[in-house]
């Protein structure tokens, strides 16, 4: 019998965030809408690199994670050697 198991991804850096203040609707607003705000909070997040990580090696395709859009962080993978 072969259980497969996964490890779970600690993400208690999340509860120091300032989207956990602030609710998810300017993290992941709906398509074509502005980011702009949510920008502005990670801005001012003491976590955001660690956010920005998480999302990257983690391959998150929507929302703002650490300051950057979808879009962004796409074009940083890309970039990446």
């Amino acid at each position: 019998m072969h259980i497969e198991t996964t490890a779970t991804p600690d993400l208690s850096w999340q509860e120091g965030a300032l989207c956990a203040q602030t609710g998810g609707d300017f993290f992941f607003p709906e398509p074509g809408s502005s980011v702009r705000d949510a920008k502005r909070i990670c801005a001012l997040c003491p976590i955001r690199s660690t956010c920005l990580e998480f999302a990257l090696s983690n391959d998150e395709r929507f929302g703002v994670w650490g300051g950057l859009s979808e879009k962004e962080r796409l074009a940083l993978r890309r970039a990446a050697p």
